[in-house]
């Protein structure tokens, strides 16, 4: 597959990307050696190979989920340098 200007163009605006022409032209590079490496792979042969569902044999491996002594809210709250009865306080950083 050639990767075209146009392509190029065409997938930046789906993307809503701006880019520079250098940078176009690295990612045209960039996008051509992958499609390089998806046609190699298509290459072998995988009759008769399962499709790999998981890395390993160990599905759903999760620790139990058992209750643990918890912070009390004055014991969080002690380390914060702006705080109300209840809660975190934090600067205010967008302007209307």
């Amino acid at each position: 597959m050639q990767v075209t200007p146009e392509l190029i163009d065409h997938l930046a605006k789906l993307a809503r990307l701006q880019l520079q022409p250098e940078a176009k032209d690295v990612l045209r590079n960039d996008m051509e050696k992958m499609i390089g490496f998806i046609e190699k792979l298509q290459e072998l042969n995988t009759e008769g190979v399962t499709p790999l569902l998981h890395m390993t044999d160990e599905i759903n491996t999760l620790r139990q989920d058992t209750p643990n002594q918890t912070l009390t809210t004055d014991t969080a709250l002690k380390a914060a340098k702006i705080k109300d009865d209840q809660f975190f306080m934090v600067p205010k950083m967008i302007k209307k």
